[in-house]
């Protein structure tokens, strides 16, 4: 692999153009990824937040579902931010008419869990493995992990409800909040390291 990792970005709907900042800022060579072919192109791949129920629909419509799961059962690495943790649950508790899920993570998440857009909110983290100051995060609409199984590493939890807002299981990551929406690029850097030592 060259220096620069290829990280796809899913881009079928939501936050792209942010994470394709936020990755080309931690030193990976991103692009966006809408086709199989460009996804066979990718090291590692973001999911983006989005509202979760079209990006599966879209998905589906642009032949994706059993490549993206191919790759994620081959071990690609995979971050997702807020609709990109639903869709990388093993479960969805309250799952919309025909939603599916990657289940790249073994985790039950409930979505819009803390609330509709006018409950929107940040807060500071502390994340486990990633150093200095805590994190800004910034959570829309924003979804929960209401279990996680043995092999789920917790990185954080919301110190008010005391949700578990970000976690890892091997080569998936995800959070529960936004932070392609933020300068601090630390979890992209981080998720940049593991498409790295992935490879």
């Amino acid at each position: 692999m060259a220096s620069k990792p290829a990280v796809g970005v899913l881009a079928l709907q939501g936050d792209v153009a942010e994470h394709l900042r936020a990755l080309r800022a931690a030193g990976a060579e991103p692009a966006g990824v809408r086709r199989p072919a460009e996804l066979d192109a990718v090291d590692g791949l973001v999911i983006p937040g989005g509202e979760s129920t079209t990006i599966w629909k879209l998905i589906e419509a642009f032949g994706l579902a059993e490549p993206l799961r191919k790759r994620l059962a081959d071990g690609m690495p995979t971050f997702g931010s807020c609709a990109g943790m639903i869709l990388l649950a093993a479960r969805l508790p309250d799952a919309a008419s025909g939603q599916q899920t990657l289940g790249a993570i073994d985790m039950t998440v409930r979505r819009n869990a803390f609330g509709r857009q006018v409950d929107s909110f940040e807060e500071d983290l502390d994340l486990a493995g990633i150093g200095g100051p805590p994190f800004r995060a910034v959570f829309i609409r924003a979804p929960w992990v209401e279990q996680a199984g043995d092999g789920v590493q917790v990185l954080a939890t919301e110190p008010v409800a005391g949700r578990i807002v970000a976690v890892r299981q091997g080569p998936a990551l995800a959070t529960a909040f936004h932070p392609e929406l933020t300068a601090d690029d630390r979890i992209h850097q981080l998720f940049v390291g593991m498409v790295k030592e992935s490879a």
